[in-house]
């Protein structure tokens, strides 16, 4: 769970850096004789500041309360 954790937390991290993410993708439109016609394409994503906090905190709380595999063997013996 501590791994979990860890990784959201950074994921987090990410997020709340870099609020937008531009994609851009090359679309072949049709061929006419030798030359390709061919559009390049530009996607962009947006989220909110608060995503990447609320994952930040969540990953946070994971990674406290999160319990290791020896402490989940000494429960399982009680």
């Amino acid at each position: 769970m501590k791994k979990a954790g860890i990784v959201i937390l950074l994921v987090g991290v990410f997020t709340t850096l870099l609020t937008v993410f531009t994609h851009a993708a090359r679309e072949e439109i049709g061929e006419f004789m030798k030359p390709e016609i061919v559009k390049d394409n530009e996607y962009t994503v947006n989220w909110h500041l608060y995503a990447g906090i609320g994952m930040i905190v969540i990953g946070g709380v994971v990674f406290v309360l999160g319990v290791n595999k020896k402490d989940e063997k000494e429960i399982l013996k009680k």
